[in-house]
């Protein structure tokens, strides 16, 4: 009896010769140039796409089921905790949880680091995550999103129990970072120290699919980005900088654009360039984003995409941690824009030593080619 073979299928839309590559398989291709990377890695990273997939279809139902409005609790950053946020941050601890290449988790919304495999010899990596950025934003529509840092343990005895310390890492030492956008479509984004690349979510065959290979940020753009309701009172750089790109200045009238949502504005920037801002305020002098799962993040994807990242006075990627939810100011996007603010750093600072000792910081502190490549440095 003869048997009928089917032939491949044809996604809609993709012609036949173009191969699909799936964010699994890009991984696997990925961590064989990346020495003391197993697959062990890439489980883990399942673990992430698994719980981002999960959030995404509850997001899809969010105006049809209860899961819309606040969950009645205060979460470690004083913020009211939305159902969603519960549910993200339920959901990334599970998945990642069983996964035993994992020792230790911390989230926005913990306050202390969660252990879950410190102690096996297989327990490598630790991992940090805001579950849902911008999630105050559900109820009207707007984008949100879910960002992760990737860090190795810092202790060369992985049987040995792991310590809360050894999350408070620098940027420079992330093995991978990235985030997933809920948006008019689901794009994970992520860089594991060779090139920035996203991944669209196919509802069709329920796999990220790369849409965006080695993405690259514009060397300069047409808009900013940051809640013009706290420009007056940011540090004056930051009047003047934003004074600078309506007026012209850089070569072009910049437009506005802010959402309100991190990822959202971020993600906007990174593929059209320009800048984001977030200054400090007096209401928030150490400033608003959290350094380790959101400014760090950021950080490490705009560098592998060509672009920059400062709090104003270091790069966002050097500056040590002292508390797993501290704070920092952000000033992240093209390189043209970057330096353009650095400069009114100094000009506001010029000839003066800050009241602590330090003096103003400048664009060639932050220029790449002085510092070791992150693939060094984060393995």
């Amino acid at each position: 009896m003869a048997v009928s073979i089917p032939g491949p299928v044809e996604r809609p839309g993709v012609a036949m010769h173009a191969p699909i590559v799936t964010v699994q398989q890009h991984l696997l291709r990925e961590q064989r140039r990346i020495s003391g990377v197993s697959g062990e890695f890439s489980w883990l990273v399942s673990g992430i796409t698994l719980a981002t997939k999960l959030i995404e279809a509850k997001l899809r139902r969010a105006g049809l089921s209860d899961i819309i409005g606040v969950a009645g609790q205060i979460n470690v950053q004083g913020e009211i905790q939305e159902k969603l946020d519960v549910y993200a941050n339920d959901m990334l601890l599970h998945a990642l949880g069983v996964r035993e290449s994992v020792a230790m988790m911390a989230s926005e919304e913990n306050q202390h680091p969660v252990l879950a495999h410190g102690g096996s010899p297989h327990a490598k990596y630790i991992v940090i995550f805001d579950p849902l950025d911008g999630s105050s934003n559900i109820d009207v529509g707007v984008s949100v999103g879910t960002i992760f840092s990737i860090l190795r343990r810092t202790s060369e005895h992985l049987e040995s129990d792991v310590c809360a310390s050894e999350v408070l890492q620098c940027g420079l030492r992330q093995v991978a970072a990235g985030y997933v956008l809920y948006g008019s479509s689901t794009v994970l984004v992520y860089s594991a120290g060779n090139g920035v690349h996203g991944f669209t979510l196919d509802p069709a065959i329920g796999a990220y699919v790369l849409s965006h290979p080695e993405l690259r940020i514009p060397d300069r753009g047409k808009f900013y980005s940051m809640n013009e309701a706290n420009l007056d009172r940011a540090p004056v750089e930051y009047q003047n900088f934003v004074g600078q790109l309506r007026r012209g200045d850089l070569g072009v009238r910049y437009g506005s654009r802010y959402i309100g949502s991190l990822i959202a504005d971020f993600h906007r920037t990174l593929i059209k360039g320009g800048v984001f801002l977030y200054p400090p305020t007096p209401d928030q002098p150490a400033g608003k984003l959290r350094l380790l799962y959101e400014a760090n993040p950021v950080a490490f994807l705009v560098e592998q995409a060509g672009g920059m990242a400062t709090d104003g006075r270091r790069r966002i990627l050097e500056v040590q941690p002292k508390s797993i939810h501290q704070r920092t100011p952000l000033v992240v996007g093209s390189k043209t824009e970057v330096e353009a603010f650095l400069a009114c750093v100094d000009q506001a600072h010029a000839g003066n030593v800050a009241s602590d000792g330090r003096s103003a910081v400048n664009a060639a502190q932050l220029d790449l080619s002085i510092h070791p490549p992150l693939q060094e440095l984060s393995r």
